[in-house]
């Protein structure tokens, strides 16, 4: 039977799916393996579930030796994968595309929320027990209907962070690599999209291009008064300049499901009020973190069986 390294824990209903075609190892510790760790999990495997903290590169397929046929990323992004170095080796690459779509753009959403009506404020408030009582000027926020979201990245994720939008009376403008005939909004340039925009919502991938892509330059040119919300990959934002803007008063504030160097975050961004923090529970639900794993699983089966599968990726 074949070898299926699978370097974290998955919900069973996917293992049960990678039982049927080979014997599965999954790995006895419960955090991110070191890249030693990960070359020896890996050895004599013919097919390797990969988690995003995962770098698989071409060590780590020359570590799993000539037997390797297939890398399923239980992801959207693929980053941390070397696509090209994978499919010089003959191996075929995965990802987990369209079922995380809707827990991701309600999670999204829920920080848009957060962080304009500073419910976290609110809520750290009430746990410290500290005295407050209603008045007209409490924590006041800020409302969406008529202000204008800004959608940096018009995939399936952007489009129902769009529609969750519409439904609460914002404008919608949108940029990326091309304009979408489809998409419910109006396509800017990036430079347009940022000084237009009451709220950013950021949705592209994670490439040498948009690394980095909200820099100092950037934050400099939103609107003083609108927020950032990263729920796509930490890298996109630069979080030493975010901490700087915030700190000059540039923008009002940020939500951020995703950071530079996770689990690690920019320290001068903890303290801060105008700052909502969650640790990269956009495909956080029951339902979706296990459709991702069976995606995988099936994209394992499907490739040990001499098929296609089902969400490949190209170099």
């Amino acid at each position: 039977m074949p070898k299926i390294a699978v370097t974290r824990w998955i919900p069973d209903k996917a293992l049960d799916v990678l039982r049927t075609v080979g014997e599965v190892v999954v790995s006895p510790v419960d955090r991110p393996l070191t890249p030693e760790e990960l070359r020896e999990f890996v050895a004599g495997s013919s097919a390797v579930v990969s988690m995003l903290h995962d770098r698989v590169d071409g060590p780590v397929v020359d570590a799993a030796g000539d037997g390797l046929r297939v890398v399923a990323n239980v992801a959207v992004g693929y980053d941390n994968v070397d696509v090209a170095a994978l499919a010089g080796r003959g191996v075929v690459v995965t990802n987990t595309p369209g079922v995380l779509t809707e827990a991701t753009a309600d999670l999204t959403f829920g920080l848009l929320l957060a962080i304009t009506r500073r419910l976290g404020e609110g809520e750290r408030l009430v746990r410290a027990q500290r005295p407050w009582s209603f008045h007209l000027g409490f924590l006041l926020g800020s409302g969406l209907q008529g202000r204008t979201l800004g959608i940096v990245g018009p995939g399936q994720i952007g489009r129902a962070v769009a529609a969750r939008a519409a439904a609460f009376g914002m404008r919608i403008v949108y940029s990326g690599r091309s304009r979408k005939p489809d998409f419910p909004g109006e396509f800017v340039p990036f430079e347009e999209l940022l000084a237009r925009a009451d709220v950013v919502s950021l949705h592209c991938p994670l490439t040498e291009d948009t690394r980095h892509l909200i820099d100092a330059t950037a934050l400099q040119a939103m609107k003083p008064g609108a927020y950032l919300v990263n729920t796509t990959r930490g890298p996109v934002v630069d979080e030493s300049a975010l901490a700087d803007a915030l700190e000059a008063g540039e923008i009002a504030g940020a939500a951020l499901d995703v950071f530079e160097a996770e689990p690690d975050v920019e320290p001068r961004l903890l303290g801060r009020e105008d700052v909502v923090l969650t640790p990269h529970l956009g495909s956080a639900t029951v339902e979706t973190r296990t459709a991702m794993a069976v995606l995988a699983a099936r994209n394992v089966v499907s490739v040990l069986a001499g098929a296609e599968p089902l969400t490949k990726v190209t170099p």
